[in-house]
């Protein structure tokens, strides 16, 4: 996984989508709020490179993405306040299981029919269909 700063610069958001792009496809839009980094050339070229319709949030409207800021205050109260973290990694690295291991894979949503994130998209994929 490739290691983030906190400033977030350029580079790292770059090489964050192309590595996102290699894993797990391309979407078919890419939603961030209006930091520089995501406002450059560099980055939104490369979505349109690679055909990804490009969705930014309202300056200062957090409403924009409830859905995300639901999620931060989740794993803030079910993961980063009940621990104290010694470093850094030590801290993305729990907060990656928590998310991997618990949120998407374990813990059911109201919103998902009490079903996991997991469940709900890997139900949601389309079968490949086979070559004959």
């Amino acid at each position: 996984m490739i290691d983030r700063n906190d400033d977030l610069p350029m580079s790292r958001c770059l090489e964050a989508v192309e590595e996102a792009l290699a894993r797990y496809g391309k979407p078919e839009i890419f939603n961030t709020d209006q930091g520089s980094q995501f406002t450059s050339i560099a980055f939104t070229g490369l979505l349109l490179k690679n055909e990804i319709k490009i969705s930014m949030d309202g300056k200062g409207a957090w409403r924009d993405n409830v859905f995300v800021e639901r999620l931060w205050r989740t794993i803030k109260y079910e993961e980063v306040y009940l621990r104290a973290y010694a470093s850094v990694p030590e801290a993305r690295a729990s907060i990656g299981r928590y998310i991997d291991g618990f949120y998407n894979a374990r813990r059911p949503h109201s919103s998902l029919d009490r079903r996991t994130p997991d469940e709900a998209y890997f139900a949601a994929l389309q079968p490949i269909p086979v070559a004959a």
